[in-house]
């Protein structure tokens, strides 16, 4: 799914044309769901990053389908209601059977149905933001680790030093804590400091272009 352009699958369907689409309605606001037999198919995403997913899944072989933002919503892709409900029509749509997998768009990140469902019915409910979903982290060349997608939710991305991804596995919790705090929050103006996943200090500070977040310890 694609909140700039288009999105992964699901919702209620409240008209159907010769085109081969459908028009979903959710809070108000709707979406169009493109690729539907015995039309074409709609084009997959690219696949950098993958959570939850058999090994064996082949995106060759599969018939994609895409939600995007209905023309009267031009413009606003980006704001929260709508990138919101996009998600909790994915949701809805990742119960039907013979989904395999929910592509998010702006992440490059495909998941398994069951994995996204959950994740983001428990964010829309009030839970933990679904960083590794509806955002990625992926490696720098350097070691450190950066995000992918969140500057969807804040305008930025995140950039976690070198010094804090040693550990990979450390790294990656810190990523998720920081991806959480920053899409409840907001982007970055000034240099701050919050406690990371172990209880030390960060500290975060916009990147001069301000177009991303750094990290480091302290």
């Amino acid at each position: 799914m694609d909140p700039a352009a288009e999105g992964g699958v699901a919702g209620w369907p409240s008209v159907e044309d010769e085109a081969h689409w459908l028009e979903l309605l959710t809070n108000g606001l709707t979406y169009d769901l493109v690729g539907l037999a015995p039309g074409a198919p709609a084009d997959a995403p690219p696949r950098a990053h993958a959570y939850s997913l058999p090994p064996d899944l082949e995106p060759a072989v599969m018939e994609a389908l895409t939600i995007r933002p209905g023309p009267h919503l031009a413009g606003g892709h980006t704001l929260a209601p709508v990138v919101r409900s996009m998600a909790a029509l994915g949701a809805a749509l990742a119960a039907m059977e013979g989904v395999e997998a929910i592509a998010w768009h702006p992440a490059r990140c495909w998941t398994g149905p069951a994995y996204f469902r959950e994740a983001v019915l428990r964010w829309i409910e009030g839970g933990v933001f679904p960083s590794l979903g509806l955002t990625a982290l992926a490696l720098n060349p350097d070691g450190g680790m950066h995000s992918e997608g969140l500057a969807v939710f804040t305008g930025q991305e995140l950039r976690i030093e070198p010094e804090l991804t040693k550990d990979r596995a450390e790294g990656a919790k810190i990523g998720v804590r920081l991806i959480d705090y920053l899409v409840e929050t907001g982007p970055v103006e000034l240099a701050q400091r919050i406690a990371g996943p172990d209880g030390r200090p960060l500290r975060l500070e916009p990147s001069a272009n301000g177009r991303f977040v750094r990290v480091w310890r302290g």
